[in-house]
């Protein structure tokens, strides 16, 4: 799934390509896709005749502002936006096409089809699923060492999980926040109570500075992940911990290590980051073996 840097670089490449572009005719083959409204022939009716004035973003989710009208946009797995001239041949999964005047053509492609899309009046997504629970922003100017601590103390959770919950931090997904734990130095497994001041500093530090360096390099192209453009994020190439398992820690040499926490495949290195006393990380291949073993006995 695009992460928080993915999403904002997607959103700089569709800012610069369909800011001033007016709506003539919208095309959905895909009416799970819709969620508000969620009738194809209503939703296009209230798009036809909009412009475009520019793309944001909060947190994994972007919004389309238009004249009088709000697009929220959430990619999911593999949901990409690409622009086309009309006569281009329409790929296969292409399920949402948003035909302009001048010709061209913004094509939602979503191979999954898990990808929503909600139509609101301006400032109305603020106050209605799926933005209004959403946490703090990591990028912001209000997401500052005092926030993050905050947000973050008293909790009994495993710091993973609760990173990756949208409703405390937002933007933040596996791969991020494996590099940023690896980057401060914290096993997945320490709960969020048990970091002290000077912990917390540290991440929160990294978390900044990983998502910073990412969006710089348009993101990680780990599996299918392209910009508007069709362009690959270059982060990948500068991972120290994510899907680099059994290759040597960057910092200390020792083997990077892949288990689970919290049902998600982590990767640690468990020099630099030490697990909590009685934690016994399980590695993700004996998960897999104990739950073939139940299944077969079972049957």
């Amino acid at each position: 799934m695009p992460e928080l840097p993915e999403v904002e670089t997607v959103r700089r490449t569709l800012d610069t390509l369909i800011r001033g572009k007016t709506i003539e005719r919208v095309t959905a083959s895909l009416p799970r896709i819709l969620q508000k409204p969620d009738d194809p022939a209503a939703f296009a009716a209230m798009l036809e005749g909009r412009t475009f004035r520019s793309v944001e973003r909060r947190g994994k989710f972007l919004r389309l502002l238009m004249d009088g009208l709000t697009l929220v946009s959430h990619l999911r797995m593999e949901g990409r936006y690409g622009l086309y001239r009309r006569e281009d041949p329409v790929e296969p999964h292409t399920h949402v096409i948003f035909h302009f005047t001048d010709g061209t053509e913004l094509r939602y492609k979503d191979v999954r089809q898990f990808g929503t899309m909600h139509l609101f009046a301006p400032g109305e997504e603020w106050t209605a699923p799926p933005l209004n629970k959403l946490g703090q922003e990591p990028l912001s100017d209000d997401f500052t060492p005092e926030s993050f601590a905050k947000a973050i103390s008293r909790r009994t959770t495993k710091i993973k999980p609760l990173l990756l919950n949208q409703e405390v931090i937002v933007g933040l997904g596996n791969i991020y926040v494996d590099e940023a734990l690896h980057a401060a130095g914290i096993h997945p497994e320490r709960s969020a109570e048990s970091l002290s001041r000077k912990e917390k500093d540290r991440l929160y530090y990294a978390i900044v500075d990983t998502l910073s360096a990412a969006v710089e390099a348009g993101g990680s192209s780990v599996k299918s992940y392209v910009n508007g453009q069709g362009e690959m994020g270059m982060f990948q190439h500068r991972l120290k911990a994510y899907g680099r398992t059994g290759e040597p820690c960057l910092t200390c040499g020792r083997p990077i290590e892949k288990s689970a926490v919290g049902g998600r495949g982590t990767h640690v290195c468990p020099s630099c980051q030490r697990a909590p006393r009685g934690t016994r990380p399980v590695p993700q291949a004996d998960r897999r073996n104990a739950v073939k073993r139940r299944l077969d006995g079972q049957g």
